[in-house]
């Protein structure tokens, strides 16, 4: 079976070490060297090039090369009827928990705060807080989100969490649908935004909701950047309303510079990589996938287009 790879993000030949280990005789090809494209039955991509896949007569399966799908769902261009898989590996969720656990800490223990106090050689003690009195609301309570929220369960934070459905986790205070957002802000001294991308909550977090945050909350948002209005964002940065954020993600990356959010001291700015698919783990299950398009087996974590994810 030859598997076409395309990635600005990502090393191919890691992924073609790993890949060939676990599916012995692969022929791994790295755009755009793709050969014969008649050839080519798999692609596995990250924001491929728009009009590219279609161009495979042959592909069986697209493999999204991480666990946010929206920039492939996207792209009109793709063959139609073509499965698309997402990755959903465990080692991606702890990456994802332990960014999201720093960002916490970050706000909770007062970083922010001393790094101005650093800033003007000033010593600035701020008595330690323990951590049930720190509310944290988890908005997305998928894979990343669930685990997460139980991180933060376990660092003793009271978590709450919100989604499209009800959900059930242990120790998360659990809110849901429209109904359940004005409660789950209200209780959230930190907001996490960890929702996939779908027409529904593109623009969700708008001046509205960050309104009905406490005054002072702290944001974090390491789920998409199309989840935000940022104008809204700098707005109750500048007022106050939101005193402090941790943003990975970004309505148009790479972040312009002339992004006002680049000026806030109170901002931390990352390129997003809050978390990312590891090619000695994933390749397992990119394997796995792969076999089960040659039995005609079910697909793992096959992705709706409809509901963007």
């Amino acid at each position: 079976m030859a598997l076409l790879f395309y990635s600005q993000f990502d090393d191919p030949a890691d992924w073609g070490k790993h890949l060939r280990e676990v599916v012995p005789g692969l022929d791994f090809r790295v755009w755009p060297e793709v050969g014969n494209p008649d050839e080519i039955e798999a692609a596995l991509v990250w924001k491929a090039p728009e009009g590219e896949l279609r161009k495979l007569p042959n592909l069986k399966l697209i493999i999204n090369l991480g666990a946010g799908v929206d920039s492939i769902v996207k792209d009109r261009s793709l063959p139609a009827g073509i499965p698309i898989v997402r990755i959903a590996d465990p080692d991606m969720s702890r990456m994802m928990a332990q960014f999201v656990l720093a960002a916490v800490l970050r706000h909770y223990r007062d970083f922010v705060s001393f790094a101005k106090a650093q800033k003007e050689r000033r010593w600035h003690y701020i008595h330690p807080r323990e951590a049930p009195t720190c509310s944290v609301g988890v908005m997305g309570l998928g894979n990343l989100g669930a685990m997460a929220a139980q991180e933060l369960v376990r660092q003793g934070f009271k978590v709450s969490g919100w989604a499209r459905s009800p959900k059930k986790i242990e120790g998360v205070q659990s809110f849901h649908g429209k109904e359940g957002l004005s409660s789950f802000l209200a209780a959230s001294e930190i907001l996490v935004a960890m929702l996939p991308l779908t027409p529904d909550t593109d623009g969700l977090i708008n001046a509205d909701v960050l309104a009905k945050l406490p005054r002072g909350a702290k944001f974090v948002n390491v789920g998409r950047g199309r989840l935000v209005d940022e104008d809204a964002l700098i707005a109750a940065l500048r007022s106050g309303h939101i005193s402090e954020a941790t943003l990975d993600v970004f309505r148009e990356e790479p972040l312009p510079p002339t992004s006002a959010l680049w000026g806030f001291d109170q901002v931390l700015v990352t390129p997003h990589l809050a978390s990312v698919a590891i090619p000695r783990t994933a390749s397992r299950q990119v394997a796995e996938n792969l076999r089960r398009l040659k039995k005609g087996e079910p697909l793992l974590n096959v992705v709706d287009p409809d509901r963007g994810y």
